[in-house]
């Protein structure tokens, strides 16, 4: 892109009372950011949605010189920029119709065919919320999906790290420019998100931190991702925004239920009674639900995940490679052990890619 338009569209993104949607409009109907601003009033009227005040916007010259230090900015720390008709720009964020004509980025980021799933939840995560995140993530890592969240204290940096500790690629959305991190106790993962993910924003680095930049903030989380899936929340918070953003867009919403009587169960229980959100209570829930292929997903590691398996995972993988087909109950026998035992073994089978369901109850090797 040449530089004079990035300048133009840095201008038309930070411009008073714009917004995406009337943006992208603009563009749509002059062709480039520079062919907008080179407008004449008359032709910038004829455009429907554009009034009085924000035609004076586009001509007030403190957005110039606001984009010049911003691309000043972007171009001394090398800062990546997407724009939302460009091939680099997230492909799930583009059908989005309130995103960002820009996006600013930092790390190692590639989301290109790869199951990309947004995390959230209070920022008061109990130590249940934390095990069943971690477990989670855990459960998923042989599928090597992209874990997206927030940044923000509670559950956000919990799904980071884990995401970190299973060697998975982690996007950490931004309230803020790429200048400053928010909250600063978590600068110190900074690096670690960088190597393997990155940041994403749509805010300046002029865009100091603000409360009121988290709902633009959500959007993104909800946006980048197939599925959001928020772990625990009061009745109201944040990640029930980034929930109705994500059931806004039509995207899958999942949610853990807890008991009735819990704080930070109420809301995920709220999202499942409204039908906002699918109840899951394990990572094969929702393998199942997003309906994604295991076996062609873990096809290459079959080799090594065989090698690792032990006890009674091992009983039942080398009794079912004996038996071939064979459906639960049938399996529960050879074994020797309880269906409900059996059960929980077949799912975390079937997520390291050794075994697959079939219609019927039955299963078989890969």
């Amino acid at each position: 892109m040449q530089e004079r338009e990035l300048l133009n569209l840095l201008m038309l993104q930070n411009l008073s009372g714009i917004g995406h949607v009337n943006a992208k409009k603009l563009l749509q109907h002059f062709g480039t950011a520079t062919d907008l601003f080179q407008a004449s009033t008359k032709q910038l009227s004829e455009i429907d949605g554009i009034g009085k005040k924000r035609l004076q916007s586009l001509k007030d010259s403190t957005y110039l010189r606001e984009a010049e230090d911003e691309l000043d900015y972007i171009t001394k720390n090398k800062i990546d920029v997407h724009y939302y008709k460009d091939e680099s720009y997230p492909s799930r964020l583009k059908q989005c119709i309130d995103s960002p004509i820009l996006l600013f980025s930092r790390g190692n980021i590639n989301l290109k065919n790869k199951p990309i799933l947004s995390i959230v939840g209070t920022r008061q995560i109990t130590s249940h919320g934390i095990s069943f995140c971690e477990k989670l993530i855990s459960d998923l890592a042989p599928l090597k999906p992209v874990i997206v969240s927030g940044f923000a204290y509670g559950t956000d940096i919990v799904v980071h790290k884990a995401a970190l500790d299973h060697n998975l690629q982690t996007v950490a959305c931004l309230a803020h420019g790429l200048n400053q991190f928010y909250p600063k106790a978590h600068q110190k993962y900074a690096a670690a998100i960088e190597n393997n993910g990155g940041f994403f924003t749509d805010f300046c680095s002029h865009d100091t931190f603000d409360r009121k930049n988290f709902l633009s903030r959500n959007r993104i989380v909800a946006g980048l991702s197939e599925a959001t899936i928020v772990i625990e929340s009061a009745e109201k918070g944040g990640s029930l925004v980034t929930a109705d953003i994500a059931h806004s867009y039509d995207r899958e919403v999942f949610a853990i239920p807890g008991r009735p009587q819990d704080k930070f169960s109420k809301g995920c229980n709220m999202l499942i009674k409204q039908q906002k959100a699918q109840m899951i209570t394990s990572a094969a829930d929702l393998v199942y639900f997003l309906n994604w292929d295991i076996a062609a997903q873990t096809e290459n590691k079959q080799t090594q995940l065989f090698a690792d398996l032990t006890g009674e995972h091992k009983l039942v993988f080398e009794k079912l490679k004996e038996i071939g087909k064979a459906e639960i109950d049938t399996l529960s026998l050879a074994c020797g052990l309880p269906t409900y035992k059996l059960a929980s073994i077949l799912i975390s089978l079937e997520l390291s890619g050794c075994v697959r369901p079939l219609p019927g109850k039955q299963f078989e090797i890969i």
